[in-house]
């Protein structure tokens, strides 16, 4: 699995804390770990909406499987994610979230707070979150008898969210204002991740298109 880290402004100077943390647990589980956002105070600037976009384009590129985003709270952070298609963003603000979350909705992002209450051991819990996350068998529903209607559930969740934006996704991309898309695609490490791990032509030659 490839999984993309992004963190924006307010929460920069956790990025270290945080990459250490998923690296350690995805590592050893053979996943990949892309630090895509910002590393620190001084880094390209993004906010969480950045985040949505970037955290668009790399899924519905397939060159992330799963992407770990967060800001103060986390709301802000879920809620840009969730706003795109194919982005399924689920709040974790301590393990059993990150738990239900991967049993019950299945989905390919996770949103986290990295300043509300971050404080004694918040590494520990940062961790336990992400050993939640990344281990284990994906979406056997919780309980275990309530298995074929969660399953079902999240299914049908994602077609009604895929009947609800109906246009094509460049199309979408192009819909927004593209300055603001611009700055999403224009961090180094972004492209980086971007470039070497696109498997669609189309959103590839957009974003190219948008950094000339």
């Amino acid at each position: 699995m490839k999984i993309a880290l992004m963190m924006e402004n307010s929460q920069a100077n956790k990025n270290p804390v945080i990459l250490n943390e998923l690296s350690g647990v995805a590592e050893p589980l053979e996943h990949e770990v892309f630090n895509v956002g910002m590393s620190d105070e001084k880094d390209h600037h993004l906010t969480y909406i950045h985040l949505g976009i970037m955290a668009s384009i790399l899924i519905n590129s397939k060159a992330i499987d799963f992407v770990v985003a967060g800001c103060g709270t986390g709301q802000g952070a879920m809620m840009s994610l969730n706003v795109h298609p194919g982005v399924n963003c689920g709040y974790c603000f301590e393990p059993a979230d990150a738990f239900l979350f991967n049993q019950i909705n299945n989905g390919n992002a996770i949103a986290m707070a990295f300043a509300k209450d971050f404080g004694w051991a918040a590494e520990l819990n940062a961790r336990y979150i992400f050993e939640k996350a990344f281990t284990g068998n994906r979406g056997e529903g919780y309980p275990v008898e309530r298995r074929e209607p969660q399953v079902e559930n999240a299914g049908i969740l994602n077609q009604v969210k895929a009947a609800v934006i109906k246009d094509n996704y460049i199309d979408t991309l192009r819909a927004m204002d593209q300055d603001l898309v611009k700055t999403a695609v224009s961090g180094e490490r972004f492209q980086e991740c971007f470039f070497e791990n696109c498997q669609n032509p189309e959103i590839e030659a957009y974003v190219r298109e948008l950094l000339v």
